[in-house]
């Protein structure tokens, strides 16, 4: 399984970013997709996550109203769309695919794979 993002980069708090995963390896329609984030000294957090069937949508509290999720079963790619970035939000990106059971979406246990991360940073 690969999983490869882009997008990371420098942006001024209250700007905006792309993160972008094309899968590859996996049974994309059959897999739900996240994005898990770590921070410096911190834990790994899942941010976002989508179901395989595409009804069901996770966020992380600190991100609701500011990030959205998006998968494209055609191209295999998933997206997260970063609007009013935070300092806090200063982390490595990856994004991640697995098969959690149901009501399991929000665990960032159930989730199997993960990509080589995209660093994302927001300045003051």
């Amino acid at each position: 399984v690969q999983l490869q993002a882009s997008g990371g980069g420098l942006v001024k708090a209250g700007g905006s970013l792309t993160l972008s995963c094309t899968a590859s390896g996996l049974t994309f329609r059959s897999s739900s997709m996240a994005w898990s984030r770590q921070a410096p000294g911190k834990e790994r957090e899942l941010v976002a996550a989508k179901h395989w069937n595409g009804r069901s949508t996770y966020y992380e509290d600190s991100v609701k109203g500011r990030f959205t999720i998006t998968r494209d079963n055609a191209r295999n790619m998933v997206s997260l769309q970063m609007n009013s970035l935070k300092p806090e939000d200063t982390a490595v990106y990856y994004c991640t695919a697995g098969v959690p059971a149901l009501g399991s979406l929000s665990n960032i246990n159930a989730y199997r794979y993960y990509g080589q991360g995209t660093l994302v940073t927001v300045s003051s």
